[in-house]
Formats: C-alpha cells, structure tokens, sequence
C-alpha cells in the first residue's frame, strides 16, 4: 500500500495537529510547494529558508506554523501570525496558509487545522481570525462557508 492508498483509508483517523518542527522542513516544502502551486506562484530558495526559520524561531510577532499530521506524515499545514488591530485592544490573528495533501482532501484535515489556529487565538486572548482566499478556491470557500463569516471586504495592492 502506497501512502496515497493509506491516507485514504484513513480517513476516519482524525489529524494529530502540532506545531512545526525543524525535523518537519522536507514535509513542509512539499507542501508549501503544493500551496504555492495551486496558487500559480513560486518562491526563491532563500524565502523558503527564511519562512522556514521564521515559522520556527517562536519570537514575538512572527508567524508560527502548524501541521496536521496522519500516521506520523504531515499531510497539511498552516501559517498565522497575531498582529496589532487600530479597531481592538486586543492583538487579532491573520491565517495567512492553509494547504492540504490532495489525497487528505474532504476529511477534516483543513477544517482541524482553522480550529487549531481558532484555540491558539482563543489562548493568546484574540477574538479575531481572519484570512483571504482567491475566488476560484471554491472547495475550499465551501469550508470556510461552514467555519467562518464571509465578509464584503475587498483587497487592493499597490501598483507596480
């Protein structure tokens, strides 16, 4: 049985959700690289080790990572980061990834890994989680529909 076909039949397992560790890096860029493919985009070398190093060094105001794990292989992971808010006292929380292996989809792994960053907001004292998503990411909008509050905000970058 190749891990495609275990991850399959396992669907019912619910993930073991963690923070990323260093022993987690190959795991990590196959599915970043995932999450950067599906979004049309690439990343040099260096922001690879550096985002890396980043989601890692646990300092103050930095992103921090999880991954979902099944049968000890990381088959998800996500990114987030508490940040200051003018509207709130409080820090609130950016989710700014969210990836899972193919062969994990429309069995949970996402939805534990948002409800993962919704406790550790709830832990830091934050009552904001907040992310963007592409339009056409319509399976994963069909989750978020279910797990969070679309709201009619849209984005704007700058020019050049």
């Amino acid at each position: 049985m190749n891990h495609t076909e275990a991850f399959a039949a396992d669907a019912r397992t619910e993930p073991v959700i963690r923070p990323l560790e260093a022993r987690d890096e190959a795991h990590w860029r196959r599915l970043w690289t995932g999450y950067l493919d599906y979004y049309q985009t690439t990343v040099p070398d260096e922001v690879y080790a550096t985002t890396f190093a980043r989601l890692l060094s646990g300092a103050e105001n930095e992103f921090r990572g999880l991954v979902a794990e099944r049968d000890g292989v990381p088959v998800g992971l996500t990114h987030y980061l508490f940040h200051r808010h003018c509207w709130k006292i409080e820090n609130v929380c950016y989710l700014q990834d969210l990836y899972t292996d193919p062969v994990v989809r429309g069995q949970g792994v996402a939805r534990a890994l948002i409800e993962a960053v919704y406790c550790a907001a709830d832990a830091e004292g934050c009552p904001s989680v907040w992310w963007l998503t592409q339009e056409f990411n319509y399976r994963g909008r069909m989750l978020y529909d279910q797990v969070a509050t679309k709201t009619p905000f849209i984005r704007y970058n700058r020019l050049g």
